[in-house]
């Protein structure tokens, strides 16, 4: 059925953003901000991810715990809330707090896209590395950071000080994922990984084959646990995607890796420019 929503363009605190409703799906749409696509919403089926990051992001917040048990989640960078939504259809009576520095788009969120009565997710108008630090201990079963400054990810959120309350606040069977662009030679990736290496026993890397043979730039899925993570549940379900995915783990991960070393609050970079068109909606 074709939309025949309009789109919305609002000035928000870091930019302009754009709802654009999806054609084919009658009340699907696409967030950008300054061009850059930033969320995809279905509010019919917030269980559909558009995004493959997103799906990504899905398959790891699936083996998280048991299916369809509830979790206490933190989200770092809001957009258009999807994966609060997918927390809150996919785990009923979850409890899930979003942190999102740009107030104007939590509340052109909130005008155009409203959540579910009794979805259990609370807004925050923060900066994520400032709230975390004031969150209390053990208080989250997942953490998920996705986090961007325009198309980058900001440098206070990289470091091994950020990880230090990132760990923190993550209770001991806690689930760590981020959200994470860069190509070959992958310096902004392995450095992360390393940084993540300094808090977390257990790694896991899941991208596109061609982003990792360094044949373009692209979105990588990192996760970071105390414990072992299903591995071979996560690979079964990239393995399935429209667009497949690898995982990455153990041995395999720790070469990649290499000699990258954790990232230092004084040393701290955002993550690299994408080449333009990277990330281009046409």
């Amino acid at each position: 059925m074709v939309s025949a929503s309009l789109p919305v363009t609002r000035a928000v605190g870091h930019g302009t953003a754009k709802l654009m409703p999806d054609v084919d799906r009658e009340r699907a749409w696409l967030l950008t901000v300054d061009g850059a696509p930033q969320s995809y919403v279905d509010l019919d089926e917030p269980a559909h991810l558009e995004f493959e990051y997103a799906r990504r992001l899905g398959h790891v917040l699936d083996v998280a715990a048991e299916p369809g048990a509830p979790l206490d989640a933190l989200h770092l960078g809001g957009g258009a809330l999807t994966l609060p939504r997918y927390v809150a259809a996919t785990r009923p009576g979850s409890r899930q707090h979003v942190v999102e520095v740009d107030r104007e788009l939590l509340e052109l969120v909130a005008e155009e896209l409203p959540l579910p009565a009794g979805a259990g997710v609370t807004p925050h108008a923060a900066d994520a590395l400032a709230w975390l630090g004031a969150a209390p201990d053990d208080s989250a079963d997942v953490l998920v950071a996705d986090v961007f400054g325009g198309s980058r990810v900001p440098a206070h959120l990289t470091t091994v000080t950020y990880v230090r309350e990132a760990a923190r606040v993550l209770r001991p069977g806690g689930v760590y994922l981020a959200n994470l662009p860069d190509a070959a030679p992958f310096a902004f990736l392995r450095s992360q990984l390393a940084t993540l290496a300094t808090r977390f026993a257990e790694l896991v890397l899941i991208a596109e084959p061609g982003v990792l043979r360094g044949r373009r730039f692209g979105n990588a899925v990192l996760a970071a646990a105390h414990r072992p993570l299903d591995v071979a549940a996560l690979s079964r379900a990239t393995a399935a995607d429209p667009f497949p995915a690898r995982v990455e783990h153990g041995a395999a991960l720790r070469r990649f890796i290499g000699g990258a070393r954790p990232v230092r609050d004084e040393d701290a970079v955002p993550s690299p420019e994408p080449p333009a068109g990277a990330f281009g909606i046409g």
